[in-house]
Order: C-alpha cells, then structure tokens, then sequence
C-alpha cells in the first residue's frame, strides 16, 4: 500500500506533538521525563452529534435496494448513540425491523463507529452489520450535511448522507454507485430523536 509522503509527514509531527518530551525541573544529572498528552476532542468532533442522536426512523427501502429482485420495503429503525474512547468517536447501534405488505420480513442489526481522524484530518467510519458485512468510509461535512462515502475497492461502493438542516427531523440516506458511476437511491428515512 502506498504512503502518500504528506500525510505521513503530517502523521508524524501530530504524533510527536501527542508523544512529546517534557523538560520538568529535576535534579541535576537526569533527563527529560515523557508524558503523555491525551487528545480531547475538537470542534470537527462536536460537529458529529447532531446527525448521529438517539431516535427512531421510518422510511423506505427502494425496489431492488436489498439485492436484484427485492421488494420495496417499508421500514422502522431506532438508534442508541454514544461517544466512546475520551469522547472521540461516535458509537451508534441500530436496529431496523423491514416490512413487505405489511409482514416483517427481516430485523437489520449494525454497528456505526464515526469521528475526526487527527492523522487523516477528515471524517471516517466504520460499519459492520447483520449480513456479515464490513465497510471502512471517509467523510465530509458540507453546511447541515454529513457525507460518508465507502473507502477502498469494495464490491459495493455506498455513500451515506445525513441531512440535519431540521434537527427535529434528520434525513438519511443510503446511496449506491452504479455502473456508470453516478449515485442510485437505495433507501430514505427521517430520524426523530
């Protein structure tokens, strides 16, 4: 894997920044003595708890949204958000009960892990959910939206976007690239929190 010079460069003066040396008084005859410097999460982070609450949601999923042949599907979802790891991380669990004229056919489960990446200074999450699935994504704010597209050569390239311009009523969407590389709805909800 490739290294881009830049961002390792940059890696490595954050990195001596959280890991300095500290000169403290001592006595003569000893050396410096190494602290640790705990980050604390900055604005970037902050900036995250309105598009990930605690809530609930209800939508839809499109025709052919859950693989070739699937049906339109009505769904119901709730999430329960928390920040982990000194507060840098948003950790969210959802959970979505998926119906087709009315019957529950399936109950979705996953994990969403999301925050500001000192190192890569840009938004990144990590997803794993109930159909043995994991995706690695890279984000962006842009004004009362949050754009989480997948990273990598994944078979599936998806792009995620909240909208939190009503903060009463989140938009969520989930959208999947398409052979001629333009971005196809597969599923929208409002979140509630």
């Amino acid at each position: 894997m490739a290294v881009r010079a830049d961002l390792y460069m940059g890696w490595r003066s954050r990195l001596r920044a959280v890991m300095r040396m500290t000169e403290r008084e001592a006595p003569a005859g000893t050396t410096a003595r190494w602290e640790p410097t705990v980050l604390k999460p900055g604005p970037e982070t902050g900036a995250l708890a309105r598009f990930h609450p605690n809530g609930t949601w209800t939508g839809r999923v499109k025709a052919g949204g859950m693989g070739p042949g699937s049906p339109e599907m009505e769904a119901r979802g709730r999430a329960d958000c928390e920040w982990i790891i000194n507060g840098l991380w948003r950790s969210c669990r959802f959970e979505q009960d998926q119906f087709v004229a009315g019957e529950k056919v399936v109950t979705w489960k996953a994990h969403w892990i999301a925050g500001w990446d000192a190192r890569a200074e840009e938004y990144r999450g990590m997803a794993v959910d109930s159909n043995g699935i994991s995706m690695v994504f890279r984000g962006r704010l842009e004004g009362d939206r949050l754009i989480m597209e997948s990273m990598g050569d994944p078979a599936v390239s998806l792009r995620f976007i909240w909208d939190a311009a009503d903060p009463r009523a989140i938009t969520w969407t989930n959208e999947i690239m398409t052979e001629d590389r333009s971005w196809r709805l597969i599923e929208e909800y409002v979140i509630r929190p």
